[in-house]
Order: structure tokens, then sequence, then C-alpha cells
């Protein structure tokens, strides 16, 4: 049996869904941890799916929600976002415990670290960080209204919300006395550039949350349970934080694909979206420092939650990540010269 599916209810419910559906079933996890619970599905035919659920131990109010990221996968279907298809989503908690989603499976690799990065061709790789940006510009060239995401939040003043956001969460997490975080925040928020636009975004858009090909192409693109609508400009920042360069200092989630030769630069990749886009990237440097003390935010949480014993998988970088932290929030204020 595997953690986090009830096999039987959970057959049941994918055979009324799936026409001939062979079992029993296999599943597997693929990832787990402080994000939500992926899982392969094979029948006795060697037909895929996967399923997703919410983290197994204790999780942040309001995240994790099964029903918001069905809604978004099921709008940008018929969208120039590539997406795995929806096969159903699940509320009846006696089911599985929890509400959860199931799709097709995509064929595709995770590019996580070095020895991953070896699934795409050291030449194909600058084109694998162009499709990424094209990717991107995709989500947010999405039209709200034909996909029935126009409410899918707020659409103003999305930087400073971000800012309260997070500082809350880290104050409720640490344990520390890191007076940077406070610094660079009231920095951040004394200077946020104008919003002239609310997309759909990401949230999270990063190469690893990609499924991708071998020949560099953006197969599809995951991972949607904190999407909403927001500065374009903030998502970029985002990829920007997680894309480490051969000469950074440090690497704030250990091992890095991006270091890899033939990827990318942070410079390019800017580049890349501002020649497709036509969107001003004159403020990437403000975005740049907002995401990076947004990640370190978010890595004294994750860290937090493993030193207090919380059911999850954990990554297995997370003893790096107090020191990730304070050079992730350094880094921050270096670049707004602090």
């Amino acid at each position: 049996m595997v953690k986090g599916i009830e096999d039987k209810p959970v057959t049941e419910w994918l055979s009324v869904r799936v026409e001939d559906l062979h079992a029993p079933l296999t599943f597997d996890l693929i990832t787990g941890g402080h994000s939500n619970l992926t899982y392969k599905v094979t029948d006795q035919d060697g037909r895929r799916w996967v399923l997703r659920r919410p983290p197994l131990g204790h999780v942040l109010s309001g995240a994790h929600d099964m029903v918001r990221e069905h809604r978004l996968l099921s709008s940008l279907s018929q969208s120039a976002v590539p997406v795995p298809p929806v096969v159903g989503l699940c509320t009846d908690t006696s089911v599985n415990g929890a509400d959860f989603y199931v799709t097709e499976f995509v064929d595709g690799y995770v590019l996580r670290d070095g020895a991953s990065a070896s699934e795409v061709a050291t030449e194909k790789r600058g084109h694998l960080g162009r499709q990424l940006i094209a990717a991107l510009a995709a989500v947010h060239s999405v039209d709200l209204e034909k996909t029935g995401l126009a409410d899918l939040g707020k659409r103003e003043d999305y930087v400073a919300r971000q800012l309260r956001t997070w500082l809350r969460q880290f104050n409720a997490m640490t344990a520390r006395d890191l007076p940077i975080i406070e610094q660079v925040h009231d920095a951040l928020a004394a200077n946020i550039p104008q919003q002239h636009e609310a997309t759909l975004i990401h949230g999270d858009f990063r190469l690893d949350n990609c499924l991708v090909t071998g020949d560099g192409e953006v197969a599809s693109v995951l991972d949607w349970e904190i999407s909403t609508l927001g500065d374009p400009l903030a998502d970029l920042g985002i990829l920007l934080a997680y894309w480490s360069e051969p000469n950074d200092k440090f690497l704030p989630l250990g091992d890095a694909a991006t270091i890899s030769d033939g990827f990318l630069s942070r410079s390019e990749l800017i580049d890349a979206y501002r020649e497709l886009t036509g969107r001003d990237t004159s403020y990437m440097n403000f975005f740049f420092a907002f995401a990076s003390w947004r990640l370190a935010c978010i890595l004294e949480g994750v860290h937090a939650r493993y030193v207090g014993g919380a059911n999850v998988e954990i990554p297995e970088e997370v003893e790096i990540f107090p020191d990730s932290v304070v050079h992730l929030a350094e880094r921050a204020a270096a670049t707004l010269d602090l």
C-alpha cells in the first residue's frame, strides 16, 4: 500500500472516468515534500495517469487547493499554455482522505540538478531557455475572460500583497533573529514599480516545475497551486530567482541544472522575454530582488517544518536552507544597493 493512496476506492473512482481501465492499478510516488504529492498511476495495460493530492502533514491555510488547481488546468486546456489534459476531480474525502485530481500522463524530464540536465543535450539548452520564456509568455497572454479566470484573484497591488503575506509567514515560522529580512522588505515596499497590467501568473514558474523533452521543448507546465492574477514581471522575477548561474557564489537549492554548460544566463532570459512580449523590463532588478527575498521566506518555512518534525517528505538539501535564506536576503539587498 502506498502512503497517501487508498487503492480500492481510488480505483473505483477512476474506473468510472476511464474507459476499459484494467485493474489492479500501481501507484508510484513521483514527487513529495512541502508541495502537493504527485503519483504515477499505471494500469495492467501500461496506460498511465498522474494523481495529485495535498501533503499528508500540516499544510498552511489556503495552500494545496486541489479544486483551484484543477480549475486552472481545465481552463487552460484550450490555451497556448502546455498543460496536461484533465481526467477528473474528486472532492469526496471518503475516497482518499483529501481532495485529489487526475490528469493524463505527459512524457518528459524534470531537470533539477546537474545529473538530470544531461537529459537535454548541451546544444539544445539555449533553445530550452527560450522555450521556457515562450511558455511563460503564453501564461501571461491568457485571455482571462475566455478561460473564465477573470475572478481568480485580485488584480491590483500584487507585489505589495505578496510582501505582506510572506513577511507574515516568515515571522510565524522562524525562530531566528534576521533583521535583514525586515530591511529588505521595507526597501522593496518603498520602491514597488507601478503595476501596468494584471495577467494570469503562475506564481512558481521555474525549470523544475516544467516537463521538458530531450530536444529542449516544454511538454507541460506543472504545479499551478499558487497561481493568481498579478504583475507578469514578478513571475519572470521568480524564474530568475531560481535560475542559478555558474559564477553564482552560492546555490540556494543545492546543485542546479542551470549551471551546466549551454543554459542561458539570467540576462539572456530577460532579453528573450522582452523581445517576445514587448514588455518593459527596466525594473527587473527590483523583481529579481523581490523574488529572491520571497524565496528566502519560503525556505525558512520549509526548514522550520523540517526542524519541527512535520510529517512530510522534505528536500534532501534542507540542511543548507538556513544559509540559503541569509544568502538570498543578502543577494536581494545587494541588488537593491542596500
